[in-house]
């Protein structure tokens, strides 16, 4: 039962090596529960003080977690069941459970590649990971992250506006949100894909739970790919644990003299797959995962392109820019995408406030929209985030 499996894992005092030795030794939480302190004592690692801690039977922590994953729509997947990856049970120290809200994939089944980098970043790191993340989803592959500010959020976005799941392993409970701006972001994962957490609901992310997280983000996944990291870097442990897990690590490469690109310049120096498009990654992967990334193309490629470079490469280059009808175009442009066009004109540039006042959208659907819309070269930005359209609508 569930409330024993939480009560091994609410005990203080025991490590989580501890309570892997004793689901060995004893087979379930429940046996652990009722087993004696001579027994108990038996099991590799165990110590007195130890003992000590399991001599409190009270479930009634237990049942308030329960009753917390109850009300907030949370789910919790234990090291024994069937749906509990393989790809995770099979490193050194894999959590005895996880809590979970959303759609939870077949990991073993997916190409799944972790994305992250510093909290410190770079404009340069952000367009990389919205870039990459938006790439590697849309290549088919499923993008795993930490949910921190900065690299790992815009890989998570980008993923998300791909029209793809996403997977959010965070530090703290799922109902906990941090950074605090991130909160619509936990909210689209767990609607489009799963948020992942060691914790039960209601914990507050604590800075010794972030190295602990990092094993989770890696072994759910083939690889890692460190976007933006300087020297010294939570995004470096999580690559050093995926090379512990034996799993592949990849980085993009950065100015030589940048601070936020160190890390990631030695990690390449070191034998890191450098990184400078999704497909540089998922072409690793394309013979393993047929069905996910079969078909995925190079960069140079037309279907790889945007509208216009698309349209470059049928076209002698033209000063005018390019006619786009919406009618009969196959790009699978969102209401929100079509309404934004309509509204910018391609000579007088408008701000985000000022199309979120004539769209009447929520600021974030239209940086969304917009994000999108640049990728595919048909808005351009200016700067003060202002945008224009690149294309002419056809009539």
């Amino acid at each position: 039962m569930l409330k024993y499996w939480l009560w091994l894992t609410e005990r203080p005092g025991l490590t989580n090596q501890v309570r892997l030795a004793l689901l060995r030794h004893f087979g379930t939480p429940e046996a652990v529960y009722y087993a004696d302190p001579e027994e108990l004592l038996l099991t590799e690692g165990m110590t007195a003080a130890q003992v000590q801690h399991l001599a409190e039977r009270d479930l009634s922590e237990a049942e308030n977690i329960l009753e917390a994953c109850d009300r907030l729509h949370q789910h919790i997947l234990t090291i024994q069941d069937a749906a509990y990856p393989d790809r995770l049970k099979n490193i050194y120290d894999p959590p005895c459970l996880l809590y979970w809200q959303g759609h939870l994939p077949a990991f073993d089944e997916e190409a799944a590649i972790a994305v992250v980098g510093t909290r410190s970043n770079t404009p340069y790191g952000v367009a990389c990971a919205e870039k990459l993340g938006y790439g590697l989803a849309a290549g088919g592959a499923l993008v795993v992250s930490g949910l921190a500010r900065g690299i790992d959020s815009a890989a998570l976005r980008g993923a998300l506006r791909a029209g793809k799941p996403a997977v959010g392993v965070t530090g703290g409970g799922l109902d906990v949100f941090y950074p605090r701006e991130n909160q619509y972001l936990y909210e689209d994962i767990a609607a489009a894909g799963v948020l992942i957490s060691e914790y039960p609901p209601g914990t507050e992310p604590k800075g010794a739970h972030f190295p602990v997280r990092n094993r989770i983000i890696s072994g759910l996944c083939v690889g890692t790919l460190v976007v933006e990291a300087p020297e010294r870097s939570g995004a470096l442990i999580t690559a050093e644990t995926a090379l512990e897990q034996g799993r592949d690590v990849f980085a993009v490469p950065g100015p030589i003299d940048a601070p936020c690109s160190a890390g990631c310049n030695r990690l390449i120096r070191e034998g890191a797959g450098l990184t400078a498009d999704a497909w540089d990654i998922l072409q690793e992967y394309a013979e393993a995962f047929p069905a996910k990334l079969s078909g995925t193309p190079r960069r140079e490629e037309p279907a790889a392109l945007g509208y216009q470079a698309r349209q470059q490469q049928t076209k002698p280059a033209r000063k005018v820019p390019p006619a786009l009808d919406l009618k009969k175009t196959d790009l699978k442009l969102t209401d929100d995408q079509i309404m934004l066009l309509g509204m910018l004109g391609e000579e007088e540039p408008l701000l985000v406030d000022d199309l979120v006042d004539r769209t009447q959208l929520p600021a974030r659907r239209v940086l969304s929209a917009l994000t999108v819309l640049e990728m595919e070269h048909l808005v351009t930005q200016h700067s003060g985030k202002r945008y224009t359209r690149a294309v002419t609508l056809y009539k």
